[in-house]
């Protein structure tokens, strides 16, 4: 087999590859073989039908057509290891001469990763937030832990702003109540914006036992976008009644005896939150800088290709699950379709980029993904997804997604590397030490740790 390579572009090449006949005896002989098992011959026994009456019969055609379906794809990959390509999708691959007896010829046109210089990238100077924790923030933490530990009591007076009211719903569409548009007894707090709009100046000066309608858009269900008239009664108002701030509300909500003991740790938790926001911003910054140094031509194939992936995860299934329809969501966001378009190209465009150069990176400086780390990863991707780790592992071994998520932590390590190359300062002219990686996830992991904590003290 002969082969030689044409660039037509960056990141597209034409592969011409020639096939002396002999080459393709192995694909013929199994094309005689599997056509041998689908056919019947009279006179021959059920896979014993010599070749040239098979020739004769169903034609010489087919099975040349057999075996170049079967011999192309080795023949097109021996080309390209020959030629030490990194292909991108499937070929579009032209049979340009067969010769029976003589010759196979045929060109495979295939995207491929473009060849990047990483040029010296120790000289990115980026600024991030400054870690600053105010009092103000640290009174808004401990109010919100406080709001978590309110209690309520019936009060026989009509409802206000910040009541906890207990409804019942129907919505009708055009006249019809909905199947899925009945609830009762629902607990809902007045200004916390968690269901329908208009409810809360529904039911604002209602007292238990009166009923009122009033109209709004569905959210969800059935008639999800519609205009829907709700009637909406309650059964009983009740007023919250937040707990005093003193010690022995620290006792209450968290391991500690004093309520200075526990602004102290708001205090530390909300910098150590901050402190990863911050490392978080650094990281993303250093990326576009690399990314400007770097000329990066990206296959329009696999633009394309990550364009409509990208746009059918969201609408099949985050906004599915919502019960949002594309047209909706854009309405939502105030954004047109070409806005949309434009942003999505946008977010594509930078994540090919990314992937290339992050990958191309590991090359360079001779990265590895150890056990250890690919577990840790692996821990984390489960945790956000709502898996077990166990189900989480089992799901990326089935689906051989295994390659991608050493990709991913390979990538990561690129990034850190470019990282603790850099310059980072705050706004407040402090150059930023992010070395220590270990400790920012501690200091995440921390943060969470305290607020399930919190959370598990309030449902107890």
């Amino acid at each position: 087999m002969k082969s030689a390579v044409e660039t037509l572009n960056p990141t597209r090449v034409r592969l011409t590859v020639e096939v002396p006949f002999e080459e393709l005896k192995d694909s013929l002989d199994a094309a005689y073989k599997k056509i041998n098992q689908q056919v019947t011959v009279k006179g021959f026994r059920k896979g014993k039908i010599p070749a040239r009456v098979i020739d004769q019969r169903f034609g010489r055609g087919a099975v040349l057509e057999e075996a170049v379906n079967d011999a192309l794809p080795k023949f097109y990959t021996e080309a390209v290891n020959e030629a030490e390509l990194n292909p991108l999708g499937q070929p579009e691959v032209d049979i340009t001469e067969l010769k029976d007896g003589e010759t196979l010829n045929f060109t495979a046109e295939v995207d491929i990763r473009p060849t990047l210089e990483i040029p010296d990238y120790s000289g990115i100077e980026v600024e991030v937030d400054a870690v600053e924790v105010t009092d103000e923030d640290v009174e808004k933490s401990v109010e919100q832990l406080r709001e978590r530990f309110a209690s309520t009591s019936p009060v026989e007076r009509a409802a206000e702003d910040g009541d906890v009211v207990t409804i019942d719903l129907k919505a009708k569409v055009e006249g019809e109540v909905l199947e899925d548009g009945i609830a009762d007894g629902v607990s809902y707090t007045i200004g916390s914006g968690e269901l329908l709009d208009g409810v809360d100046d529904a039911v604002k000066g209602l007292s238990a036992g009166e009923e009122t309608t009033f109209t709004s858009e569905l959210k969800g269900g059935s008639a999800a976008g519609k205009e829907a008239e709700v009637s909406v009664k309650v059964t009983q108002v009740a007023a919250r009644e937040l707990p005093e701030l003193d010690d022995e509300f620290a006792q209450l909500a968290s391991e500690f005896d004093t309520l200075d003991e526990l602004k102290a740790d708001s205090r530390k938790r909300l910098a150590n939150m901050k402190q990863f926001d911050q490392a978080t911003q650094a990281q993303e910054r250093v990326l576009e800088k690399l990314l400007e140094l770097v000329e990066v031509p990206v296959p329009e194939k696999l633009l394309e290709d990550e364009i409509n992936t990208r746009k059918h995860n969201l609408e099949h299934h985050q906004l599915g699950q919502m019960g949002l329809t594309l047209d909706k969501y854009l309405e939502i966001q105030g954004k047109t379709a070409e806005e949309f378009d434009t942003e999505t190209r946008e977010a594509a465009v930078k994540g090919i980029k990314t992937q290339f150069v992050l990958d191309e990176l590991v090359k360079k400086e001779n990265l590895n993904v150890n056990q250890e780390e690919l577990t840790e990863h692996l821990m984390r991707r489960a945790a956000s997804s709502g898996m077990s780790p166990d189900q989480f592992a089992q799901a990326v071994v089935e689906g051989g997604q295994v390659p991608l998520l050493v990709g991913e932590v390979a990538r990561g390590k690129a990034l850190a590397v470019v990282v603790e190359a850099a310059t980072v300062k705050d706004t407040n002219g402090e150059v930023i030490d992010l070395d220590d990686e270990d400790e920012t996830e501690e200091a995440s992991a921390e943060a969470e740790a305290t607020e399930a904590a919190a959370e598990e003290k309030t449902e107890g």
